[in-house]
């Protein structure tokens, strides 16, 4: 497997992300100043893109599987290598999501826990009502582990 950076033409990869993300202009807002990243194993898996957020810490904005592959460990490993990717020039990994049964049990077993919250982040920041296995997300649930 290997880790590649995607440096022009992100949008490209607009299908991926808008799995994770399904509002492009909230996208657009961290693309431009992220790194993207790809895990290409025959073929691209998974993205990732991360920001620097300033004082050691590294903030996955948007990552997301192929959905022919999800299951397989690739978003797992894609944490990894951006983990050790970053692991001499920041402390902390970061990441924001909603309070969803498929997301947060995810990052737990990639080592997160529980941080911060911000209240009705889904509310007042996106044009529409966002769901996940029936569930409307609200608050943002920030996660973190150290790197």
């Amino acid at each position: 497997m290997e880790l590649k950076e995607v440096m022009t033409d992100k949008k490209r990869y607009l299908s991926l992300l808008l799995l994770a993300d399904e509002q492009e202009d909230m996208i657009d807002q961290y693309l431009a100043k992220g790194r993207m990243y790809l895990l290409i194993a025959d073929g691209v898996k998974a993205e990732c893109v991360v920001t620097d957020e300033g004082h050691g810490i590294l903030e996955i904005k948007n990552i997301a599987t192929d959905p022919r592959f999800i299951g397989q460990g690739y978003g797992q490993k894609l944490i990894e290598l951006i983990a050790e990717k970053y692991h001499d020039t920041h402390h902390t990994l970061q990441v924001g999501t909603g309070d969803s049964p498929l997301t947060i049990p995810f990052y737990q077993k990639c080592g997160f826990k529980r941080s911060h919250i911000i209240k009705n982040f889904f509310v007042d920041y996106y044009d529409h009502p966002i769901y996940e296995e029936g569930i409307q997300l609200v608050d943002m649930i920030y996660l973190q582990r150290p790197l």
